[in-house]
Formats: C-alpha cells, structure tokens, sequence
C-alpha cells in the first residue's frame, strides 16, 4: 500500500537548521540520502523530493476564461510543507516507522497519509 510521507519545517525547526554549520548540514542532507539509498534498495521508495522555498510558490486560480498564478503560499501558516516521501510498503506500521526516523519527527512536523488507489475504487 502506498503512503505519503510529508516533511514540514516551522519557525524553531527553520531555526535550528539555520544554526548549523555548512558540515552539519551536509551530514543532515547525507542522513536522507541514507533513507533514500535504504528505501530504495528494499523497493519501497517511490519517490521522494525536498521543496524549494516557500517564497517560491505560486498560487493558482482557475476562472471560466484564464488561469492566473500570483506569488506565495496560499494560506498563513507557521508549518509549511518541506518535503515528502511517497513509499510503497505492506502496512501503515510500517510506513510510521519510516515516518520516526527523519528529525522533524521530534518537532511533531511528519504526517502520514495512505494514498488513494482510484483504479480499484473504479473512478479511474
């Protein structure tokens, strides 16, 4: 069963990130290349991506005769979404283990969401 894993960051987990040094990042980065190699290797990774800054995101909205994509995120929030993780593995149990092992974790920033299989609901 497939599930998404998704990362957010906060002002104190922004902060504790941009209170390390250029080494301490790097081995933060290399602890996911580590998750992803392990995931990987066992097939259950999908896909996974960090997201650029916020401050980079477009809203969209659609009327009858145009599409407009104006500049920010599309709400107020203090959590933002960072990344994600989508995994294919036998069981939600499984999919919060993986969920435990990233940082953010520490900060209550993972979610887990199972993912919907539309072919099998027949919608598709």
């Amino acid at each position: 069963m497939k599930y998404l894993i998704q990362i957010y960051s906060n002002p104190e987990s922004r902060a504790m990130w941009e209170s390390f040094s250029a080494e301490q990042q790097a081995e933060g980065y290399a602890y996911y290349q580590g998750i992803n190699d392990e995931l990987s290797s066992s097939g259950e990774l999908v896909a996974s991506e960090a997201l650029a800054d916020v401050s980079l995101a477009k809203r969209v909205t659609h009327t009858e005769d145009r599409t407009t994509a104006s500049d920010g995120p599309f709400a107020e929030t203090k959590e933002l979404l960072a990344g994600f993780y989508l995994v294919d593995v036998d069981n939600e149990t499984r999919a919060v283990e993986i969920a435990g092992r990233f940082p953010e974790a520490e900060f209550g920033l993972i979610e887990v969401r199972p993912v919907l299989d539309m072919a099998a609901r027949g919608d598709v």
